[in-house]
């Protein structure tokens, strides 16, 4: 398989996806977009659409301009040619905003291991269909996707208090993940030293919080990779 990544900074990366691609032979190419990476012209090789975090947001085009040539391009890929897509944080974000949705402030901002509850819907997800009713998860975002509700190609999978679409469906080829189900053992550690995860878990949680939110993340991995590994397996089947 070959798979197109986008990323918007080197630290995040596909995690403990990409080590089970990596396991599987698969052929990722990586595109370092705020390093001025070009997405390649020519996609039609490539199996599958991968968009990754980043400490930017949806709305700061001026900043960072390449933003809108992405969204093009995600928006060709998902909308026009229907093809699969799997965006995770910023890359979930996108995502609801390429198929009409807004990206607000979240209120309050989701900052740790918290509690995410699947819908009844996820019941016959090709991807989410043997998750557990609720599960923990790693979230480090401040917004989120909103405005979606109207849209009929639009399936609500799972929310937590503070997120509505914690995981949404675009018609039957992409999904939205706020969450992080990528993560790997060290993620939470090497995340806390990127300066605006780490101002945003300050505000969140205190100065003191990054020790204890990597502990506690390390606590749940064996059961946060199995998630993982569970929609890795579900995604190539589509694939």
């Amino acid at each position: 398989m070959n798979i197109l990544v986008l990323q918007h900074i080197a630290i995040e990366d596909p995690g403990y996806i990409k080590d089970l691609m990596d396991a599987d032979g698969c052929r990722l190419t990586q595109i370092e977009l705020d390093e001025g990476e070009p997405i390649p012209e020519d996609l039609s090789g490539f199996d599958a659409m991968l968009c990754m975090g980043g400490p930017m947001d949806t709305w700061m085009e001026d900043d960072y301009p390449w933003l809108v040539e992405e969204k093009r391009r995600i928006r060709d890929w998902v909308v026009h040619e229907e093809k699969p897509f799997l965006g995770f944080c910023l890359g979930c974000q996108l995502l609801g905003e390429v198929v009409g949705g807004q990206v607000v402030r979240s209120e309050p901002s989701e900052i740790g291991v918290l509690d995410i509850q699947m819908a009844a819907a996820a019941r016959q997800d090709p991807l989410f269909a043997d998750y557990p009713d609720s599960l923990k998860a790693v979230q480090w975002h401040s917004y989120e996707v909103d405005g979606l509700d109207l849209n009929t190609d639009v399936t609500l999978l799972a929310s937590s208090p503070a997120t509505r679409y914690q995981i949404f469906r675009y018609r039957q080829n992409a999904w939205g993940v706020q969450f992080h189900v990528e993560v790997r053992e060290d993620t939470v550690r090497l995340w806390g030293e990127v300066p605006e995860y780490r101002s945003a878990l300050e505000a969140s949680l205190g100065g003191d919080a990054l020790e204890s939110f990597d502990q506690q993340a390390r606590r749940h991995m064996t059961d946060m990779n199995a998630l993982s590994r569970q929609l890795y397996e579900n995604f190539r089947k589509i694939l």
